[in-house]
């Protein structure tokens, strides 16, 4: 059973070895067999990597062999055939991002995390004695990873390591800040990352973006910073639940965040990573229940209803109830009948585009502490001020 080549270039390391093992043995089944992994590892391996090909536009046995160029898809194929049902022509039609294409990526990414699962080493628990009636929440507001700023054109300057450096100057702030609670929820609220391509450019309506760095420099140094961030609560908090919301710059590599979030830490049994492809999504501790979106789906006033509508029975047995957004990267809380929305600030400088229109807000990051009876006790601000000597930001 010969390899195609073609087929091989969309494989990743471990998909190259399973289909060596299915050319050397003739089967999926014996291939299995000689690697010793299950048969139905091996079939679903392959099967997500004929659909990445096929949603770039390679499928053979379909008379597809014209692959369309990322970060575009095929959106369709017309085939023209002769009356001897040889092809004579085709057309290929592509557009940018679908839910067949986010399925295709969300099963490689899985595929590709499935080799380093497990490799966080264990952080000591906590020494001192923790209040299982209290919950840590750090809402994370755009972080926005790659974002480049220059000082004379917008304030601040902002690169890939100064957003790494305050996000770890925040975090080390606000955990030594917090009460030992026994739990902590780290959300981040969407727009960890700037951009979701090597084009630089925002996928739904095409926006240029003020990128630094190549976007796989981008990714790696956000995950690190994440995993820094979640290994500081590990030291002040007994479990550490993560939610990666989806923004509108970070549609896929929120979700590649989240993946190898949760395969770093899968060996940690205090450590949990939501992977719910949801926009809305919930929380609910004791007499709280937390909500949380990035915010460009759906305006304030509509998030209560969405909630109720949503978690109905957490709804009727909560009393304090909450939703954090992100993406209008300004502080805003505004409170309907039953639920407290609140838009959060980001750490981030203002872009060109942004500075040009008259953005203007603070930047910070917080830590809200909640009470499972009394709903929010206390919370602690981290303003960029107190992590940086320039104060004119």
């Amino acid at each position: 059973m010969p390899v195609d080549l073609t087929l091989l270039s969309y494989a990743t390391a471990r998909q190259r070895e399973y289909l060596d093992a299915v050319e050397l043995h003739g089967s999926m089944r014996k291939a299995a067999a000689a690697l010793s992994v299950s048969h139905q590892s091996v079939v679903k391996s392959l099967s997500c990597l004929r659909k990445r090909a096929a949603a770039s536009g390679y499928a053979p046995g379909h008379d597809m062999t014209h692959a369309a160029p990322a970060p575009f898809v095929v959106k369709g194929v017309s085939t023209l055939y002769d009356k001897d049902g040889a092809q004579k022509l085709q057309w290929v039609k592509t557009k940018l991002d679908d839910a067949a294409f986010e399925s295709a990526i969300r099963e490689f990414i899985e595929d590709l995390t499935e080799g380093v699962k497990g490799i966080a080493p264990l952080v000591a628990e906590p020494a001192t004695a923790l209040n299982t009636d209290m919950l840590a929440v750090y809402p994370m507001g755009d972080p926005h990873f790659g974002l480049y700023a220059w000082k004379d054109e917008t304030g601040a300057d902002f690169d890939l390591a100064i957003a790494e450096d305050l996000t770890n100057a925040a975090i080390d702030r606000l955990v030594a800040s917090a009460p030992p609670a026994y739990s902590a929820l780290i959300v981040e609220l969407g727009d960890f990352f700037h951009g979701d391509t090597n084009d630089n450019r925002t996928l739904r309506s095409g926006n240029a973006l003020d990128i630094d760095t190549r976007w796989a420099r981008v990714m790696q140094i956000g995950l690190r910073s994440m995993v820094r961030t979640v290994q500081r609560c590990l030291e002040k908090h007994h479990q550490v639940v993560i939610r990666i919301v989806a923004g509108n710059h970070d549609t896929h590599s929120s979700f590649a965040l989240a993946l190898a979030l949760d395969a770093y830490f899968s060996s940690n049994s205090r450590v949990q990573v939501d992977l719910s492809p949801a926009v809305y999504w919930y929380y609910r501790f004791g007499k709280v229940l937390i909500g949380a979106s990035h915010g460009d789906t759906a305006k304030m006033a509509a998030l209560p209803g969405i909630m109720a509508t949503d978690m109905p029975a957490d709804w009727g047995q909560t009393t304090y109830r909450y939703f954090l957004q992100g993406h209008v990267h300004h502080q805003e809380v505004r409170e309907f009948p039953g639920c407290v929305v609140e838009a959060f600030r980001t750490l981030a400088a203002r872009d060109a585009w942004h500075s040009g229109a008259g953005y203007r807000a603070g930047r910070d990051m917080r830590c809200i502490v909640m009470h499972k009876d009394f709903g929010e006790i206390e919370r602690h601000t981290c303003d960029i001020a107190q992590i940086t000597k320039e104060t004119a930001l």
